[in-house]
């Protein structure tokens, strides 16, 4: 057989502020393939997320994030999914047979992380306790889609890229 081998495609799932967009760039420079990230495609398509959520609410844009998910594993590389992407259940559906990291984050590097954001959902009084709500709903998705978990607390982002390269490499 003279089929060319599939390219080393890896997904990152994680809450907001957990270093998927950083830790992933990382892994996919090491990796030599491409970084997507999803939310930044649903925005060049469409428009500005809190829009899209504003002018056709959130089921629609679970619909356009999942088309994104779907072409982006089709293309392979280090794909990036947007925090809530895992609230869908079709989305997981297409994370089923896929490497899954879960960047995991401890509220107080959060809390550092989000000084000077402007996270749309975060927006208000006290983000972090927003964070902490998000993720208490989000967790139980992320570790069902998960093959492995790193946290991204305290250590610095080249370190914990390599260790996702070593495991996504141990994989096949």
């Amino acid at each position: 057989m003279t089929n060319a081998p599939e390219p080393l495609s890896l997904v990152l799932v994680g809450p907001m502020a957990s270093g998927k967009t950083s830790v992933g760039r990382r892994v996919a420079r090491r990796l030599g393939v491409p970084f997507i990230d999803t939310d930044k495609r649903i925005v060049a398509e469409h428009g500005p997320i809190p829009a899209i959520f504003a002018e056709h609410g959130e089921p629609h844009f679970r619909e356009l994030e999942r088309a994104a998910v779907a072409h982006a594993l089709r293309e392979g590389g280090v794909i990036s999914l947007g925090g809530g992407a895992v609230t869908d259940a079709e989305t997981r559906h297409l994370l089923r047979s896929q490497p899954v990291v879960f960047l995991t984050v401890s509220e107080e590097a959060v809390a550092d992380r989000l000084r000077g954001g402007t996270r749309p959902l975060l927006a208000g009084d006290d983000p972090v306790e927003r964070w902490k709500r998000i993720f208490a709903e989000r967790r139980g998705w992320y570790e069902e889609v998960a093959s492995a978990s790193f946290d991204t607390s305290r250590r610095p982002m080249q370190r914990i890229a390599d260790e996702i390269v070593a495991w996504r490499r141990e994989q096949g």
